[in-house]
């Protein structure tokens, strides 16, 4: 199989990157090291090229209606140039996939979803689409470049006449020039770090990722591939889908219940069960472990308690902020209490962990 590419995909073979097979994506992992490029995003800044994100437009009168009916949040609360985080479900309260909504307008709204997930979410949603709506895959239409760490505005604003700082959180401006290029620029990330994810014409890409990387170089910004943007989410303790969420896994079990109103109007699909969940109380819910013993959770490894598998790990590493070995896991409600002593069958041998408090890291705010 002929693995997709970015238009920035001349940019990381110019400068020798790492690239792997990311969901049928050629995407670089590193440029320099994981930990560098870690390290810059926390104190300095990154560039990452997160291209291959998909778009969906939904347009047309009933789009309010309709998304209502689609996601687990509340998109009516939404305003113009707003974000919003949420997810979409099956029936049964399993993820479809979680989302970014950008709201243009009251009949205008783009919808970022997961790159692995791309056509599946665009058919999801095109299957369901009622007369009053129009829904389009436009991923072809969008490069993504994600500027990410404390220094993103002060870099960005040099090449802009806009005012960065009137951006706030989960908030947007479309039709900005940056570098001399028109883009969509809102303050979000996957990072937990201050940043922005700016969205551009794909012919666009390459002088943009250039001239903010030159415009970055005093500020120590750096490009920043797959590896990092994993280990900064994973500290920060956002939803990987196909680890955290899935299929198999609803939104309360993975933690982000804050994005599931279960009293909307219209319910949304899966929103009877997600009220069931949470009323008779979830069987298992995703908690931050940390190793005692000389060891790395990794992804799938199974927890026990007393040898009685409980769960499995769904994310881990050794995190390059706090030296620690962590993970994320899955596990039976009732060993969820901080403090509680589990094992992880780290390839043959079972070694002692404790649930800890997450996130892991929060930046400290302004």
């Amino acid at each position: 199989m002929t693995l997709k590419r970015t238009p920035l995909y001349d940019e990381y073979k110019r400068v020798g990157a790492k690239t792997i097979d990311f969901g049928g994506w050629d995407l670089p992992v590193q440029f320099s090291s994981i930990k560098e490029e870690h390290e810059a995003v926390r104190t300095k800044a990154g560039l990452f090229d997160v291209s291959h994100m998909g778009e969906v437009e939904v347009k047309g009168s009933g789009a309010i209606t309709y998304l209502q009916k689609m996601m687990t949040n509340d998109v009516s609360k939404m305003k113009d140039n707003q974000c919003q985080y949420t997810a979409m479900c099956y029936e049964d309260g399993g993820t479809v996939d979680d989302l970014v909504i950008y709201r243009r307008s009251e009949t205008d709204f783009l919808l970022v979803v997961n790159a692995s997930n791309q056509e599946k979410d665009a058919q999801w949603l095109i299957d369901h689409a009622t007369e009053d709506v129009e829904v389009t895959d436009v991923s072809d239409n969008y490069a993504q470049l994600a500027l990410q760490g404390p220094m993103a505005e002060k870099v960005a604003n040099r090449l802009t006449d806009e005012e960065l700082s009137d951006i706030s959180f989960f908030r947007f401006k479309d039709h900005v020039t940056l570098a001399g290029k028109k883009v969509l620029i809102s303050r979000t990330g996957y990072t937990g770090e201050d940043g922005f994810e700016i969205y551009c014409h794909p012919q666009d890409a390459t002088e943009l990722w250039q001239a903010l990387l030159k415009e970055g170089e005093a500020e120590g910004l750096v490009p920043c591939g797959l590896g990092a943007r994993d280990t900064l989410r994973f500290e920060a303790k956002l939803a990987l889908y196909g680890q955290e969420l899935s299929k198999e896994i609803s939104p309360l079990e993975a933690g982000i219940g804050f994005v599931v109103k279960t009293e909307k109007e219209p319910a949304a699909i899966g929103q009877k069960a997600l009220k069931q969940q949470k009323e008779e109380g979830l069987q298992r819910k995703l908690v931050g472990i940390e190793m005692i013993d000389k060891g790395i959770p990794r992804t799938d490894y199974e927890v026990y308690h007393n040898d009685r598998q409980i769960g499995f790990v769904t994310s881990g590493t050794q995190s390059p902020t706090l030296q620690k070995n962590i993970g994320l896991a899955l596990i039976e409600t009732v060993f969820t209490e901080l403090g509680t002593e589990v094992d992880v069958q780290v390839r043959k041998k079972r070694l002692k962990a404790k649930v800890v408090a997450t996130p892991f890291y929060k930046r400290e705010k302004n």
